[in-house]
């Protein structure tokens, strides 16, 4: 323990790491039994499985996010970045966003950076290529396809209005999958628009580098994914990678060229980079090595979880880096903080997946519950109904409703809003 009066546990990352393990602590602690601080870059939590319908307009972007100071009634929100620990001292080391550092000690650590979009180097790439991680670039993806209808529309050459009409994705998990899904079925109701464009006209092209979408789903399921996405025109892929993007053309390693105004880079996620400047033990992928009970091995009362930990299985391989088992493994960790506070041992995290949603666009989805498969209207339904379910704070939950009802009988709107502005280039900032 420290000298302080009271136990205080520091938190760095505002993500689901951070803003659930500080909601299991305030719900386990009494008020006043420990101080909590929490550190993020942002005064928001992001919602990041509803980023694709973001993309889509069926979800206002303000209502995927969470204030985390409105969220957090006993925990201090602080702006700034974790840059260093002392584990000898118990002292960590914040940024301010002015630049300004400041030593903190603490008694409990709680690193929950997770992750950013894996880079790689590919010419051209960082220039020409978005990534789907942020709010920002959610909203610029969708400006990106209504904004290429519009050019495609007004094309004076075959040549201008084919690289409007065609959309690369490099990347076929999760992320990959549903934001094309939900962009491809906002373009083709988009099209009824206009005279000049019809579905047929778009090409939609989908890369990946293993022999399958969705690696990480079971096989089943992908397999059906597959087939859907294939009987509505979508080009898959498979086994193939990016080589160089160039002018407007991306070079697969088929030995093929495809003439794209939109290249959507989402080839998975690495631990933020700032993970390994901390000083603690990482695994060859960058991930923090912990325990069962999420305890970073070599540095007493510092803990981790999400993304940016390799948190151990019954099997010993790790879980996977997706929302439920970060937002499970952060209330298990602010059980153990708070049963060791008051002296108590921690227990193992255990978790085992109840079902996987795959979104296909517009009332279109597939899911598997408890081993029962599930598909079209009903497998979406379920899947709104989970992630509302999920949500965090009465008042999204509320707006995150309003919006799906308010869509149900409409089309979805097309106005096409800042499309031009680039969303500050985050992959720039990845690679850096």
């Amino acid at each position: 323990m420290t000298a302080a009066a009271r136990p205080r546990v520091l938190i760095a990352g505002g993500g689901f790491v951070g803003m659930y393990t500080a909601l299991a602590l305030e719900s386990r602690l009494a008020p006043g039994e420990a101080d909590l601080e929490l550190v993020a870059p942002e005064n928001f939590m992001l919602y990041q499985p509803l980023l694709p319908e973001v993309a889509s307009g069926s979800v206002e972007p303000r209502h995927v996010v969470v204030p985390l100071r409105r969220a957090l009634r006993r925990t201090r929100v602080t702006l700034g970045r974790l840059c260093g620990v002392d584990r000898g001292r118990r002292v960590a080391r914040i940024e301010a966003g002015t630049g300004e550092s400041r030593e903190t000690a603490y008694d409990a650590l709680v690193v929950g950076l997770g992750s950013v979009t894996r880079t790689m180097e590919v010419p051209g790439l960082i220039d020409h290529a978005v990534g789907f991680q942020t709010l920002t670039e959610a909203m610029h993806l969708r400006n990106q396809v209504l904004s290429r209808l519009e050019v495609a529309d007004s094309a004076t050459s075959a040549e201008a209005r084919r690289r409007a009409l065609t959309f690369v994705f490099v990347g076929a998990g999760y992320a990959g999958v549903e934001a094309l899904a939900e962009l491809e079925d906002l373009a083709r109701q988009a099209s009824r628009s206009y005279r000049s464009i019809s579905p047929g006209d778009m090409r939609w092209v989908l890369v990946e580098a293993t022999d399958r979408i969705l690696p990480s789903v079971d096989e089943k399921l992908a397999r059906r994914a597959g087939e859907l996405l294939r009987a509505r025109g979508i080009e898959m892929r498979l086994q193939t990678t990016l080589e160089a993007v160039s002018d407007g053309v991306v070079s697969l390693s088929d030995g093929s060229t495809v003439a794209a105004d939109t290249l959507v880079w989402m080839p998975g996620v690495v631990p933020d980079p700032q993970v390994g400047r901390l000083g603690l033990g990482c695994d060859e992928r960058g991930r923090l090595v912990v325990d069962a009970c999420l305890r970073v091995e070599g540095a007493e009362g510092v803990w981790a979880a999400g993304d940016c930990a390799a948190v151990p299985g019954p099997d010993g391989e790790p879980y996977p880096p997706t929302a439920q088992h970060a937002e499970r493994e952060a209330r298990q960790l602010g059980h153990n903080i708070a049963a060791v506070l008051r002296g108590r041992g921690p227990e193992p995290f255990r978790y085992r997946s109840r079902g996987e949603f795959v979104t296909l666009g517009n009332r279109r989805a597939i899911a598997q519950v408890m081993g029962m498969p599930l598909r079209g209207p009903a497998a979406w339904a379920l899947r709104r109904a989970y992630y509302l379910g999920r949500m965090p704070t009465t008042e999204r939950r509320v707006r995150l409703l309003v919006d799906w009802l308010a869509g149900l009988p409409f089309e979805p709107d097309i106005a096409q809003l800042g499309a031009e502005q680039h969303p500050d280039r985050p992959l720039a900032r990845t690679a850096g």
